[in-house]
């Protein structure tokens, strides 16, 4: 499929069933560690009684933690008819297109200031590729996946993090991308980043806030998994957001 024919689908799709005015905790079913990764997610007091989008046969997943999912979105292709009798008919939804995954669905179809995803990240090397194409085909929406090891994003235009120093922190363009930087031991500005040649990877906190600022979206932003919090207050605080590519 086209991009543009994505994104008439993404305008014409269906509407938001998730409107959020807090971070929204979505649950995929990808990877051995998703529990544990959702666990670590569970504790963090931003999430804490956070509304529940499992995506397809993540609501397994989030039934397994003793969570009931508000909203269940995807094909349904993944969800087990035994989870399925668990759940309020009313909170399924499902869209039958085939053309995008149900994480694309799922973020698509959820508003709120962040969304933080767990199950998204381990597994397969295809299904993890593919989570991070949604994060660049929807850059408007402010979204943080969890691994065993990493939380990352699309890095917003402007962010400042308080980090610590030696923090490992590392930049990955999914397209050419330009930027610039301060409290990061080898600064980005005056740099053509691509997925084809120069990246930002293991580059490494000075001292200070951290500071970046992007030109175009599809920079993805990967931290160690303890700077989660100051990540999610970032976010929080940073009001420079992408246009919709739908807009």
């Amino acid at each position: 499929m086209q991009r543009s024919d994505l994104t008439e689908l993404c305008r014409n799709g269906p509407e938001h069933v998730v409107n959020a005015d807090r971070p929204v905790l979505m649950v995929g079913g990808a990877g051995a560690e998703a529990a544990e990764v959702l666990s670590f997610l569970r504790a963090e007091p931003a999430l804490q009684g956070a509304p529940v989008v499992a995506a397809d046969g993540g609501a397994g997943l989030a039934l397994a933690a003793g969570l009931t999912p508000d909203a269940v979105i995807g094909d349904f292709d993944s969800l087990k008819g035994a989870d399925r009798a668990r759940l309020d008919p009313a909170t399924l939804h499902h869209v039958t297109e085939q053309e995008t995954t149900d994480f694309d669905k799922a973020l698509r179809m959820t508003r709120a200031p962040v969304v933080v995803g767990a199950g998204f990240l381990g597994g397969r090397i295809d299904h993890q590729l593919a989570a991070l194409t949604v994060l660049a085909r929807h850059p408007d929406r402010r979204c943080v996946l969890a691994g065993a090891e990493d939380v990352l994003c699309l890095c917003p235009p402007d962010l400042t993090l308080q980090l610590t120093a030696g923090d490992r922190l590392s930049l990955y363009p999914l397209a050419e991308v330009r930027g610039r930087s301060e409290g990061i031991d080898w600064p980005i500005d005056g740099l053509t980043l691509r997925p084809d040649d120069r990246t930002g990877t293991s580059n490494r906190v000075t001292s200070g806030p951290v500071r970046l600022r992007i030109e175009t979206p599809g920079m993805l932003l990967i931290l160690p998994r303890p700077a989660l919090r100051p990540l999610l207050e970032a976010l929080s605080r940073s009001a420079a957001q992408w246009p919709s590519p739908a807009g």
